[in-house]
């Protein structure tokens, strides 16, 4: 959140001392359980230790984030699960999650209990300023009862919500400061406690697990990407390009043997098109490689039904699935990849920007064709303006080319307000 820098800094207060493993282990201790422990909550349901209560909410927690990470998401994605478990884990009312960059802003900065209005009005992603640089630099908890009254507070844009108790932990990497995780405001009175700072401290050392594995896994995809893209420019030029280049050498005899040699005009133009019949079952192939893998293990019902309900599980939106007639199970290779992948980018525009409340995927057989529908009620937009900002951001015209691509049809009903549904109609 938006701090400025221009403040004094204070002498550097004492680092921990060898008791600071011990608070951490007592968290630990805390978070797990006791086999020899007696639990009342076996003879009396409304006996609860609070340690198991801890316990239960930073698995819940901490469950979350390495969900987030198995699932194969982004770093965004991961950053925002972990930030949304954090502020329910101690009850804040804000929450917020920093990655630095090398240039003194922030690489990422994610932010709950905000809306996005009140975004709009803050500005600009914070910097390095202030107590979150102090954070940043010192690589310790800070935990305040106000922090307006710390001599590392500088001041906050006219927008800003007012910040008073706050908590702030690094999440590090040995060494390396990977991020701070802070929240504010906590709801129970009394502001966090010594208690508070160990759970989150705790928890932040599994968010360090999971922002890690989150960017190898994305830097893994890249590569992937890399050579999958070598590898299929081979195969275009060794089968593809040399087949359309003989093809275009023999389509030219053609055309100078026609009003001389009509009979060996007639054998080329033969030659040419059983070239050009070649050419696409081989092009046809090389687009099946780039076949999901999730269609050749689940098939599309079942893939469409595990992204539906991941996204069910890691955002606020109720997000439900239904499938309707039979199994469209004998559907040609590319009509699948077109369906799926119109359905994630509607689900994605559904989640990033509509804001809605729910979203609905519906996918219907009926004799000869096969119907997506992506529906929510968020935002929406001015759906006559098919070519305009609005439609390019949110992908249309690629999810209309999928469409035209395999002899569907797209359409994409919107009204400011009123929320959005996509409809796809492919041949079944």
């Amino acid at each position: 959140m938006p701090e400025p820098a221009d403040t004094v800094p204070p002498p550097e207060p004492p680092r921990p001392g060898p008791d600071g493993c011990a608070r951490e282990r007592a968290a630990l201790d805390r978070a797990a359980p006791d086999p020899d422990a007696h639990d009342p909550a076996a003879h009396d349901p409304a006996a609860h230790d609070p340690a198991d209560r801890d316990r239960d909410a930073v698995l819940q927690a901490v469950s979350s984030a390495v969900l987030a990470v198995t699932r194969h998401l982004s770093v965004r994605e991961v950053l925002q699960v972990i930030v949304r478990s954090a502020r329910r884990l101690l009850d804040a009312r804000y929450a917020a999650l920093g990655v630095p960059d090398d240039d003194g802003a922030f690489a990422e900065f994610v932010a709950e209990g905000i809306s996005d209005e009140q975004w709009k009005a803050i500005g600009p992603t914070p910097r390095q300023h202030g107590m979150l640089g102090a954070l940043l630099r010192e690589g310790r908890p800070v935990r305040l009862p106000d922090i307006r009254k710390d001599p590392r507070y500088g001041w906050w844009p006219k927008a800003h919500p007012v910040l008073k108790d706050f908590l702030g932990v690094p999440i590090t990497d040995g060494d390396t400061v990977l991020g701070i995780i802070f929240l504010s405001n906590k709801r129970t009175p009394g502001g966090f406690d010594e208690a508070d700072e160990d759970l989150l401290t705790l928890f932040a050392a599994h968010a360090a697990i999971a922002l890690t594995n989150a960017r190898l896994y994305e830097r893994g995809r890249e590569l992937t990407v890399i050579e999958e893209r070598t590898r299929m420019a081979r195969e275009l030029h060794d089968a593809v390009s040399q087949k359309l280049f003989s093809l275009r050498l023999t389509a030219r005899a053609a055309a100078a043997l026609a009003r001389t040699e009509p009979e060996r005009a007639a054998e080329a133009i033969e030659r040419v098109e059983r070239m050009a019949g070649e050419a696409l079952t081989e092009l046809r192939a090389v687009i099946v490689e780039l076949r999901p893998p999730e269609l050749d293990r689940y098939g599309l019902v079942e893939s469409l039904r595990e992204q539906v309900a991941l996204l069910d599980r890691l955002h606020p939106a109720t997000v439900v699935f239904a499938a309707e007639g039979e199994p469209p199970g004998d559907l040609p290779p590319e009509v699948e990849v077109a369906v799926l992948r119109v359905a994630q980018e509607a689900l994605h525009n559904a989640v990033r920007h509509a804001g809605a409340g729910r979203i609905g995927v519906r996918l219907t057989r009926a004799a000869t064709t096969l119907a997506l529908e992506v529906t929510d009620d968020g935002a929406g937009f001015d759906s006559d303006d098919m070519n305009g900002t609005a439609a390019r951001g949110l992908g249309l015209p690629s999810m209309g080319d999928r469409a035209q691509a395999v002899g569907g049809r797209l359409s994409v009903s919107s009204t400011p307000g009123r929320g959005t549904t996509v409809r796809l109609e492919v041949p079944a």
